[in-house]
């Protein structure tokens, strides 16, 4: 039990569930924006297009609502509603992408940050090499030469030469196959 108190402690002091807590709190205040942008100037504009007043136009009825004789609801209607489905996939995708630019805004200043500690901790070494503090740095090894890799030209040569060698027959017409040419047994 005190094992996973101790993990739970190190959890909570990484600092995750702070970040979780606030991604889930900007992630709530956007969405209640968004959904008003949605609600209150999309859904008027979308509406408007079929020519009705509300989004009415963007709905099938599959069956009217019945009702008795005092006007009480015995079965509600049964509605496709297009413009709600409209409506909340143009929410999500405006959400998708505030949260994409907010993640990557975020991300972009940690990898400065991070670039900005590299450079600090290097002018660090660098200052304490130069007061004789620290070692000297080793130069990096340098990277092998990478082999030089053959052309199609060459490779097709090779083959030719191969079956050739085997006692095969091959021509080459550049005019009508730039692949390299036919394989003829002979």
């Amino acid at each position: 039990m005190k094992k996973f108190f101790a993990d739970f402690k190190k959890f909570i002091s990484k600092g995750n569930v702070i970040d979780l807590a606030v991604g889930m709190i900007i992630g709530a205040a956007f969405t209640a924006i968004v959904n008003a942008l949605v609600n209150y100037i999309l859904k008027p504009l979308i509406a408007f297009i079929p020519g009705s007043d509300n989004l009415g136009a963007l709905q099938i009825v599959l069956r009217e609502a019945q009702l008795d004789a005092n006007g009480n609801v015995l079965t509600d209607a049964v509605i496709l509603d297009f413009g709600e489905v409209i409506g909340a996939i143009i929410s999500f995708l405006l959400t998708a992408i505030i949260l994409f630019l907010i993640v990557k805004a975020v991300m972009t200043i940690r990898e400065k940050q991070e670039k900005a500690r590299e450079a600090l901790k290097k002018a660090r070494e660098d200052k304490l090499r130069a007061e004789g503090k620290l070692p000297p740095e080793e130069p990096a090894a340098e990277p092998a030469p990478e082999e030089a890799k053959p052309t199609t030209e060459e490779l097709l040569a090779q083959i030719r030469d191969l079956l050739a060698a085997q006692g095969k027959t091959v021509t080459v017409n550049t005019e009508t196959e730039p692949a390299g040419g036919t394989l003829k047994n002979e």
